[in-house]
């Protein structure tokens, strides 16, 4: 009764003070989901969008207009409540480096495979990758040939949609002509820079087009990525799922979706995540440390800042 009281007291008070400003989101993780919906039917206080975990439910994703701080106030006074964290947006694109002439050779010959040694450890072990990768990222080109034969159809979570292409980030067609007419060796421009010092595999006509806008600042990442997974297991099946929009950013919550889905749904071997939080997240630890429990690999980007760090 005391709890209902006080709860109800709150919300008097931040009735009157819940600002017009635009709602935001908010990670939830409880184990009773009904008092989190019967809190959220009261006015200016919160919506529930969905859950993010999949068949667990136990975790979800809050739209609110109230702060941040108020709405911890009251979730606090929920049975069942665990914890909350704020649905942060992070970006894939970083300062770019201007590589050296050897970064750029070809697509079989990149300097990390040979750094690596790829080929011979393929040959010397008889492996080229099985299973299932799944590439949380900007999704990928379909019509790619380089990935034809392995590709799966994958999910775009940034419009809740079947299909990771990347594709429709770019429709309605952005060229004069669609499809754009192919480029020749005199009329290709250099390769494509995305994210620090890598260079992109993308179609050169695209590129031109999309080269300084920064809605396309990350337009064609996944595919790059999905191409160097396919150079080190070219058996593997390629499975797209597409969190992050053409210009680099990608929602928590929508990660967070990705890898429960990458583990429950598509039965996924390894989760790889070509980006990096510069805040900690509970909730990505949580959802990572279940894909390893069921044993999935998770493989994520390191280094691309040129800082010593601890990993």
């Amino acid at each position: 009764m005391k709890r209902r009281i006080g709860l109800a007291s709150v919300l008097i008070a931040l009735m009157w003070t819940a600002s017009a400003k635009a709602d935001t989101g908010v990670i939830v993780r409880t184990t009773n989901l009904q008092a989190l919906q019967t809190l959220c039917t009261l006015p200016t206080t919160c919506s529930v969008v969905g859950g993010l975990d999949g068949t667990l439910g136990q975790v979800f994703l809050v739209n609110t207009p109230l702060p941040l701080q108020s709405l911890l106030g009251l979730l606090q006074q929920l049975a069942g409540f665990v914890n909350a964290e704020v649905d942060q947006v992070i970006s894939l694109v970083g300062p770019l480096l201007v590589p050296s002439p050897m970064v750029w050779n070809s697509y079989a010959n990149q300097q990390a495979a040979m750094i690596v040694e790829v080929q011979n450890a393929q040959s010397t072990f008889n492996v080229t990758g099985t299973g299932i990768v799944a590439d949380i990222d900007t999704g990928v080109d379909p019509t790619h040939p380089a990935l034809q034969g392995v590709l799966l159809t994958g999910y775009d979570y940034t419009r809740n949609q079947p299909s990771g292409s990347e594709l429709s980030d770019v429709m309605p067609c952005p060229f004069s002509s669609c499809p754009p007419p192919p480029c020749s060796s005199a009329t290709c421009p250099a390769p494509a820079q995305v994210n620090q010092s890598t260079a992109a595999v993308l179609d050169q006509s695209t590129a031109a087009v999309l080269d300084g806008n920064p809605q396309y600042a990350a337009f064609g990442h996944g595919t790059m990525v999905m191409g160097i997974i396919h150079l080190v297991a070219p058996s593997a099946k390629l499975l797209p799922l597409k969190a992050f929009k053409s210009d680099g950013t990608g929602a928590l919550s929508d990660i967070l979706r990705a890898i429960y889905d990458a583990v429950q749904k598509y039965n996924a071997n390894v989760i790889n995540m070509s980006f990096d939080f510069k805040t900690a997240s509970t909730e990505l630890e949580n959802a990572l440390n279940y894909a390893s429990r069921l044993g999935t690999i998770c493989a994520s980007s390191a280094g691309n800042n040129g800082m010593q760090e601890t990993v």
